[in-house]
């Protein structure tokens, strides 16, 4: 495989991690199981393909005295190295495993992020133009040579090699994971306090706390706990599934969302909910998910606490706890 080629494939590989890595954000129901296993076949291509690169360049750019390449491809390989060494670590240690105040995967998944502006700058100086398919090609060849075609081979088998290595690890550790790589934590229990950008607010006074309902509605409305009690309260079993790591089936207590956009007056050109935090922090949930969505005022038996989003928080079943807002100020129909 030319270092052209490599170069082409170590992008698309990326590219590719980063799609299916931001998707798996927001996928929470088993229909999205799939994502989840060509993320990880994904990352295991990369790491192959990232290990044949520095043991091609790195000599040539020592040599070469290229401190400035060497510096950018040093931060590039310990963005992929935390990335993936986040990833499958958090499959094959058979636990949830924490650096500090984040997991190993919320690790991954912050490594992930930043190794996409850090390949931009390592490929904009000299090497964007590889990524170009070539003006022409010699009469008589194929679409890819047959060493290319062993070398693309080779690195899918290592794909495959890594991602079914770290799941028979995390199986002889006899830990159940979620089809997610979350890992369940007892259930009927209250999730930790956590988010996904530790963004958080002061405690809410519940005595002077209102929900406004706004947009697409024949009467707005402002909502006290009093009031939105008087809906109606229902008790449902839901898995909130953290994008940290962990998943948790418990019992919530709330009032459906459908219930509070039908006391608005839904209107009938309405296609979209979206649901803001104090914070600033908002989901948007079509009017179908909307409907079976829970404003939740208690969980486990006990009232919401602040760190799990008092006095109100979206119960969205289906979604991943990235979109189950904390301290809901504002329904706003679109």
């Amino acid at each position: 495989m030319s270092t052209a080629t490599l170069d082409r494939l170590l992008a698309i590989l990326i590219g590719a991690q980063l799609v299916t890595g931001l998707l798996t954000l927001r996928a929470g129901s088993p229909p999205a199981a799939p994502l989840f296993m060509v993320h990880g076949l994904l990352g295991g291509a990369l790491a192959g393909a990232a290990l044949i690169k520095l043991r091609r360049s790195l000599p040539r750019a020592i040599a070469a005295g290229r401190w400035g390449a060497i510096a950018v491809a040093a931060m590039l390989a310990v963005a992929v190295a935390l990335a993936l060494g986040g990833g499958f670590g958090w499959v094959a240690s058979g636990r949830i495993v924490s650096i500090g105040p984040w997991t190993v995967l919320t690790v991954h998944v912050l490594a992930g992020l930043a190794l996409v502006p850090i390949a931009v700058a390592h490929l904009l100086p000299r090497r964007w133009r590889v990524l170009q398919p070539a003006g022409r090609r010699v009469a008589g060849t194929g679409v890819m040579s047959r060493r290319a075609a062993l070398s693309l081979g080779g690195l899918a088998l290592i794909g495959v090699l890594a991602w079914a290595s770290s799941n028979v690890l995390d199986a002889m550790a006899g830990r159940l994971r979620r089809f997610t790589g979350s890992r369940w934590l007892p259930p009927g229990g209250v999730p930790p306090a956590t988010t996904f950008f530790g963004e958080g607010t002061d405690p809410i006074d519940a005595e002077t706390w209102q929900l406004a309902v706004r947009g697409r509605v024949a009467h707005p409305l402002d909502l006290s706990l009093l009031d939105l009690a008087s809906l109606g309260e229902v008790e449902r079993e839901a898995v909130l599934d953290c994008t940290s790591g962990w998943a948790l089936r418990t019992a919530w207590r709330g009032i459906p969302l459908g219930v509070v956009l039908s006391a608005a007056g839904l209107s009938r050109e309405a296609r979209l909910v979206v649901v803001r935090s104090a914070t600033g922090w908002y989901a948007e949930l079509p009017i179908r998910e909307a409907r079976d969505a829970l404003l939740a005022t208690a969980l486990a038996g006990r009232p919401l606490a602040h760190g799990n989003g008092a006095p109100c928080r979206l119960v969205a079943p289906g979604r991943r706890g990235l979109e189950w807002v904390k301290w809901v100020s504002q329904i706003e129909v679109r």
